[in-house]
């Protein structure tokens, strides 16, 4: 079965655009979602023509006109460079659901290879093309100063002023190193790295590094550059006060000053450009998980609809007792339990589709429990609901809100052993401008250690001798999907808390 991208895109062009523009409207910055529609629908109708040409043509004229274009509307704009990354990221998050739906099985990874390959040419090229203009700009500036400095010392302290505030103004870190002593930081330099400016200036660079990028660094600040060589781009982990670690671009550019050779350097945070790389390849992993997984489902599902059939006529001949008896009732109810297995993959597998209606949260809590009452008295488990009455009700996905309340109760259920109790209760919490509803999930079973915290999220990551480790997988795709956020503590005394938010929107006033 062969697969035509021309009949592809052109089937899907007014779809793409409308769900790109929606998205750089309200997902991406402010930036965005202050630019008039005929500017956005215009230039993604530009940029997804051009990806058109890439992909159907392998011609890349029209995209680098394009990125010439659009480099210049963005920087007029005052956009950062990271907005622009973003918005052409959207394009493979809004194409490659589309591509896994259509593209036969076995061309899958090889169509979404051509997605990557032409996004990554894009915005590796804007990006450079972006920051190349960046500098030219600043470059342009500097000699403009100097000529201002030979015919007008009168005017020097006003010259040197402007050209302080815009590398002050700046959202990346500008710093002057002679050998790898800094000279001069600007404020986005030491906020990046939570010290004050008196912390900073004659101290080592490598004290802001951290050790994994010792070397390399050390190897880039103590080189000779030749003057007129082009800046370039390292990442490398910069060290902040409290600790971390975290991605950053380091552009060096050589210059002289008094006779001295100092090495001019623009610092650049990149966790959001790495997060999003991330997520970017976790879509694609989900992409190919979701495709064999719909294909395993359709050859194993018939054959143990087969078997349980069987096994459940079996069950009914009274020639089987004793232990024959147990042995069918055990199969029947293991091919029950795989069954789940199976329907819980296909529904990890599958994207996130809300269905938004008014949701009464208390409501659900306690239809859960109910459905649940009897693995509860099964256990020996006690549970007390305390919900909040004055909680109105909001907008969400109320089945999927049911299958993460579920998830979730089932998770403390399992980290009892026998006799233990779990406290489930609902509540508002104010954050950032925002209401969120919370839903507050309390065992006092074995626990979690803070080694693991950090990993229980991870689809198939489990601790259980039995399960698929997507339980809580299932919660947190859940709940990114309503734009909320799940936080877990390990009790001090005993037993873990899960705390759910899901927005219920703007606080007025």
């Amino acid at each position: 079965m062969n697969f035509k991208w021309e009949d592809f895109l052109n089937r899907h062009r007014n779809k793409i655009i409308l769900e790109w523009e929606k998205r750089l409207k309200h997902e991406v910055s402010k930036h965005y979602a202050q630019r008039p529609s005929k500017e956005l629908t215009m230039t993604i109708g530009m940029a997804f023509d051009s990806f058109c040409q890439i992909i159907i043509h392998n011609d890349y004229a029209p995209i680098n006109e394009f990125i010439n274009e659009i480099t210049k509307i963005r920087l007029e704009a005052g956009f950062p460079l990271d907005d622009v990354q973003k918005a052409f990221e959207l394009y493979r998050q809004i194409v490659i659901p589309l591509l896994v739906n259509e593209s036969p099985r076995h061309l899958l990874c090889e169509n979404i290879e051509v997605v990557n390959t032409g996004l990554a040419y894009t915005i590796h090229r804007f990006s450079n093309h972006f920051q190349k203009k960046h500098e030219k700009y600043l470059k342009k500036y500097a000699q403009q100063l100097e000529k201002d400095v030979a015919a007008r010392t009168a005017q020097l302290k006003e010259s040197e002023h402007k050209y302080k505030t815009l590398v002050e103004d700046i959202s990346d870190g500008y710093l002057v190193l002679y050998k790898e002593r800094i000279f001069f930081v600007n404020p986005a330099f030491y906020r990046m790295h939570g010290y004050q400016e008196k912390d900073i200036i004659d101290e080592s660079f490598l004290f802001f590094v951290a050790k994994e990028s010792h070397e390399k660094v050390s190897a880039l600040v103590t080189r000779k550059v030749k003057k007129g060589t082009q800046p370039e781009a390292f990442e490398y982990l910069r060290l902040t006060k409290d600790g971390k670690c975290l991605p950053t671009e380091i552009n060096f550019r050589p210059s002289r000053f008094e006779g001295q050779e100092y090495n001019l350097c623009i610092v650049r945070d990149i966790t959001k450009r790495v997060e999003m790389e991330k997520r970017s390849r976790e879509i694609e992993r989900m992409a190919y998980i979701g495709q064999l997984t719909t294909s395993l489902s359709h050859e194993i599902r018939n054959p143990l609809s087969s078997v349980k059939m069987n096994l459940q006529i079996l069950g009914k001949n009274h020639t089987f007792k004793g232990n024959d008896k147990k042995r069918l009732a055990i199969s029947e109810r293991e091919i029950k339990r795989l069954e789940g297995i199976l329907q819980e993959l296909l529904d990890f597998a599958k994207p996130v589709s809300l269905q938004m209606a008014r949701t009464d949260i208390n409501q659900i809590i306690y239809s859960c429990v109910d459905l649940l009452e009897v693995e509860f008295n099964k256990r020996n488990i006690d549970y007390e609901i305390m919900v909040d009455q004055t909680l109105s009700e909001f907008m969400a996905d109320k089945s999927k809100v049911e299958q993460l309340v579920i998830n979730l109760l089932l998770n403390a259920l399992d980290s009892i052993d026998n006799f233990g109790e779990i406290m489930i209760s609902t509540g508002t919490k104010k954050q950032k401008g925002k209401r969120f509803a919370m839903i507050r999930i309390e065992d006092d079973g074995k626990g979690i250690s803070k080694e693991l915290l950090s990993c229980i999220f991870e689809p198939f990551y489990t601790t259980k001798t039995k399960g698929t480790g997507l339980g809580l997988a299932n919660v947190q795709q859940i709940v990114t999907a309503h734009q909320g956020h799940v936080e877990v503590f390990d009790l001090k005394i005993k037993g873990t808390a899960f705390e759910v938010f899901l927005p219920m929107g703007e606080i007025n006033g």
